[in-house]
């Protein structure tokens, strides 16, 4: 044994990564610190390089690093194989992922060997508006949740005349259940300098910036050494690979509000300002940071734009359904046997993320429901679970993709107290801007704690019918989806599970069928004068309260 690879990514580091690679160097192993590989439930995951590839050992610890070095883990059920052959892996299509775990993370020529620039150097070769016609030709929708075209949002800042434009990265990763911007960053941070690198041509920015919540210290160091590295070498700077071209980059890290998850709320922040949702119009893309042109893209949509360069636009649109094309890189979070990230092409369904990838309950008990989107995102039943992960069958359903979070929760959930949650959540994280949002969360949390404390049925049906009100009001009158977008827990509740709110089992309650939330639209209720169509925006949605 010479060489074995050991996660250096937050979640193995938490686990005792650190301790295990410290022993197995002490013992003469050469050892070397990848991302991880998406597969949370065996970390530390260690891989020693054989002839016959990378085999791997599940949740290593200094312990048992002599059964690891004399071949006593071999034949137990903690060695997993050859890693690359895991079925977990096999059955996913990773673009944005497809290095992650697999090279040091700041390794700049393992990028390279890996595919890592060729995106950017086609970039170069084309001009900016055939660079963006390849990004509108794959389909590729913002990955931050509302799914707006990207080639649309770039084509609007390319267009746009000024003296500066910027491309601002929101990896303010704050929703419950998600972990993908982390884990890139952490683990394959070029992809997202290379992204950012090609959005910025495209467009004619010269400068670009990361907000990095603060609560990811590990992916803080990692991407700023990245940047460091990519100055260094020419990638970005003064000259970006030698074309005369300039794109500077920064890293800023914020101050932990989740809602500078919601891009005006970030670019405020960014400002130096308090962050607080703007009101649009005007859209960023025309007047944002500074108030000048501004891309705003979160981690996974800038993540999967190298690919889309290098390869095409059609290859990328060759996969996924629909209006949804390319990959979504979904997170198995909560009550799951097997949580990490699964990266694979819209359409797969919700029932096969949670049984067939993620194996259930971790408690063995039956899943009742799967929140999808993070803490404003609906609660899916079992019945549910045909449903394919794509941007218009959830609006469909009441409900959103998002970020691509799921978590997982079994028979032991109280539905009543997860809507209670989301008004509480919501009244804790508003910027206090808009009254819809701040006040009808905390009149939200009151009236929960009468249905569910009413013992007469007309009563409990009074306050439901007032609660339907209080969710039209946020949905429709609230600046950002903090407020517009928190009744789709509420709702889908209620609709789902109303035994938790002492009613009868469904049809759901009277007076609870509202409007159906389309997340696309809720708390964008401004004349439009920018062409987008009804029920869009030209904004993306990013973590935390998404417009």
């Amino acid at each position: 044994m010479t060489t074995a690879w050991v996660p250096c990514d937050a979640a193995a580091v938490a686990l005792g990564a650190d301790h295990v690679a410290d022993v197995l160097t002490a013992s003469g192993v050469t050892v070397r610190r990848n991302g991880s590989r998406g597969m949370l439930w065996l970390e530390p995951l260690v891989e020693v390089e054989t002839e016959r590839g990378r085999v791997g050992y599940g949740n290593v610890t200094a312990s048992d690093v002599p059964a690891l070095l004399d071949g006593r883990l071999d034949e137990t059920e903690r060695c997993v194989g050859v890693v690359d052959e895991h079925e977990w892996l096999v059955r996913q299509h990773r673009v944005s992922f497809a290095r992650v775990g697999l090279i040091e993370p700041t390794d700049l020529a393992a990028y390279r060997e890996h595919g890592g620039l060729a995106g950017l150097q086609r970039a170069l070769a084309l001009a900016p508006e055939e660079v963006v016609a390849e990004v509108t030709a794959s389909g590729l929708r913002g990955r931050g949740g509302a799914g707006f075209p990207a080639g649309i949002k770039w084509e609007t800042v390319r267009t746009a005349s000024a003296d500066v434009k910027f491309v601002c990265c929101n990896a303010d990763e704050g929703d419950s259940g998600t972990f993908a911007d982390r884990m890139l960053i952490e683990g394959d941070p070029f992809t997202l300098i290379e992204g950012m690198a090609i959005a910025a041509l495209a467009v004619g920015a010269t400068e670009g910036f990361v907000y990095l919540r603060s609560e990811y210290p590990h992916a803080v160091r990692t991407l700023r050494r990245a940047v460091d590295i990519a100055y260094a070498h020419g990638v970005v700077g003064e000259s970006v690979l030698g074309s005369g071209r300039r794109f500077d980059l920064d890293v800023r890290v914020g101050a932990g509000a989740y809602i500078c998850g919601e891009e005006t709320s970030m670019l405020e922040s960014l400002e130096g300002k308090r962050g607080e949702v703007r009101a649009k119009p005007p859209i960023p893309a025309l007047e944002g940071l500074f108030g000048r042109p501004t891309v705003v893209n979160n981690v996974l949509t800038l993540g999967a734009v190298p690919m889309v360069l290098a390869d095409g636009g059609e290859a990328y649109a060759a996969l996924g359904t629909g209006r949804s094309r390319g990959t979504q890189v979904f997170q198995l979070a909560g009550n799951v046997a097997r949580g990490g990230i699964v990266e694979t092409a819209f359409g797969v369904s919700l029932g096969e993320l949670v049984d067939g990838f993620g194996g259930g309950t971790a408690s063995g008990r039956p899943v009742k429901a799967v929140q999808v989107g993070g803490p404003l995102g609906a609660y899916l039943p079992v019945t549910r679970f045909d449903l394919p992960m794509d941007y218009e069958a959830f609006v469909d359903a009441g409900a959103m993709v998002g970020h691509g979070g799921l978590v997982v929760w079994d028979d032991t959930m109280d539905a009543s107290l997860m809507a209670r949650f989301a008004m509480e959540f919501c009244a804790k994280e508003s910027c206090g801007k808009c009254t819809p949002c701040r006040i009808g969360s905390v009149r939200g949390v009151e009236v929960i704690d009468r249905v569910r404390a009413a013992g007469d049925d007309g009563v409990r049906r009074t306050q439901l019918a007032l609660l339907d009100d209080l969710c039209t009001t946020m949905t429709k009158g609230s600046l950002c989806a903090m407020g517009g977008l928190t009744p789709m827990p509420v709702r889908s509740a209620l609709e789902h599970f109303p035994g938790d709110f002492g009613l009868p089992a469904p049809p759901a309650a009277p007076g609870l069928s509202g409007d159906p939330i389309n997340p696309h639209s809720a708390g964008q209720h401004f004349p439009r004068k920018d062409g987008v169509p009804p029920g869009e925006s030209a904004t993306e949605t990013t973590q935390g309260a998404r417009p």
